[in-house]
Order: structure tokens, then sequence, then C-alpha cells
């Protein structure tokens, strides 16, 4: 199967391994899950883990949401507040796109050609800011 074929698809516990290389040269790593848990129409997106500065003896608990719907064939992908963050049309192989957030710009590559194994690469620059964060997604066996 390539690409997300729908929301449902997505519905349950991923591990997620991350690398954040910054252009100082400074990688950072995090290891965690991600429960993409059913809410109404919608699936939240609960990530928590161990996030490892560059260098650092010890890592620190992280965590980030994220609300996904499905709309008109697509994924509606919006910050836990519900402001709009981007869209992943459905069963798309490879999709790009770009969110602004002045002076900032993320720009997201996503790899669904392997789903549900898959990938995001995010690029990111900004006056304070120079990182590559790539990010990998795999369905975790039912217990």
């Amino acid at each position: 199967m390539a690409g997300i074929p729908s929301l449902a698809a997505l519905e349950g516990l991923w591990t997620v391994s991350r690398r954040v290389q910054h252009s100082d040269g400074r990688v950072d790593t995090f290891e965690g899950r991600a429960d993409f848990r059913r809410s109404g129409g919608r699936l939240v997106q609960q990530e928590e883990g161990i996030m490892t500065p560059g260098g650092a003896a010890q890592g620190l608990r992280a965590t980030r949401s994220y609300i996904w719907s499905a709309n008109e064939g697509r994924l509606d992908v919006a910050f836990d507040d519900m402001r709009p963050f981007h869209s992943v049309p459905l069963g798309a192989d490879i999709h790009e796109t770009v969110h602004l957030c002045d002076p900032d710009r993320y720009q997201v590559a996503y790899d669904l050609r392997d789903f549900p194994t898959w990938s995001t690469v995010w690029t990111v620059e900004g006056p304070r800011k120079s990182y590559v964060m790539t990010s990998h997604f795999t369905r975790r066996a039912a217990v």
C-alpha cells in the first residue's frame, strides 16, 4: 500500500525516531512514540519520548500534539489549538508543502511510499533557527 489511504489508517501507536541536524553541526535526537487517538471525527496525534540535545549526557522528556482531520481527499493537520498547519493528499506517495510562520519558514517532505512505515523531513529557516529534522514512523505491533 502506498500513501495514507484514510484518516483511520493512522489510528494507533507508532514508534518515532527523530534526528535534528542544526546548521552549526549540533545533532539532537528524539526517541519515543506517537499515539493517534480518535476524538470525534478527528485524530489527536500525541507524541512523547526523550529528546537528547547534541552533546548532552542525558535526555529530557518531550511532548507535542497535532490534530488530523479528513477533508475532500486530503488530511488536514492543525496545531493542538486548531490553528491550521498543513495538508497531505490522501494516497500521495510523496508530498511537499510549506508553512510560513513569519519570520520563519517550515518546509516538509513526506515520504509515504512504504506506508504504514513513513517519514518526514522538515527544513526550517528563520532568524534564530536553521535545522533539518528527519522523523521516521513505524507502526507498533498490537499487544
